[in-house]
């Protein structure tokens, strides 16, 4: 009946419309306020690793001398799109996981990472694959523009059926399919080809790196597609 009084074309306008909608006004989840994180634990924890973490200034941080937990998402996610910004001191490296499952002893051998990085002191910034903004081991970035060190870098990952993208400072620096036979063929070449379960879950955890060194992120927040 809609259909007749719109006509065809207007009705189907309407639908993609509502649908835009509905996708646009999915709520954010807010992981990190500036004050209070919520929603996030440790690796393999029930709780949060206060030990290695600290609020400071609005930001959430790494504490070098403390201990060297990675922290995840209490829920899992397939389709979401994550915001956050990230800083690091010279020399600094963290890296963003997703898709990360807690069946091996480190996150890192089943999710695949943004890479977190100082380009211009740590050695892993003279290779692309592994560079800030990389598809860490995999695939370099591509039109990234990278912040000086003690300056925020924003970022975006979303995944959408297994499709994903990686956002810095608004530029889209890494695309890929999970699953993918492009992507296997680069994971037999890497350093992950003796991990099965890298990159297969296809529900799994965000999470952020302790990897050592002092890195802040601030602004974190989730929702799912």
């Amino acid at each position: 009946m809609i259909g007749k009084i719109l006509g065809p074309t207007l009705f189907i306008s309407l639908i993609f419309f509502i649908v835009g909608c509905s996708k646009t006004n999915t709520s954010w989840i807010i992981l990190f306020d500036g004050q209070n994180v919520t929603g996030m634990r440790g690796f393999k924890m029930g709780s949060f690793p206060w030990g290695g973490w600290a609020i400071e200034n609005g930001t959430l941080k790494t504490l070098p001398e403390g201990d060297h937990i990675d922290i995840i998402t209490t829920e899992q996610y397939k389709n979401f799109e994550l915001e956050l910004e990230w800083k690091v001191s010279a020399g600094g490296n963290s890296g963003i996981f997703h898709h990360g499952t807690e069946t091996n002893y480190a996150i890192w051998q089943s999710a695949p990472e943004m890479q977190v990085l100082d380009d211009g002191v740590h050695h892993d910034g003279k290779n692309t694959k592994t560079s800030a903004g990389a598809l860490y081991g995999l695939i370099a970035p591509v039109n990234k523009t990278l912040n000086p060190v003690g300056e925020f870098n924003r970022v975006k990952i979303s995944a959408q059926n297994n499709y994903i993208e990686y956002w810095l400072n608004d530029s889209k620096v890494i695309e890929f399919e999970l699953k993918s036979p492009t992507l296997a063929k680069l994971i037999v070449g890497s350093k992950f080809k003796d991990m099965p379960n890298f990159a297969q879950a296809d529900n799994g955890h965000i999470g952020l790196q302790h990897h050592g060194e002092e890195v802040w992120f601030r602004n974190i927040r989730i929702r799912k597609l």
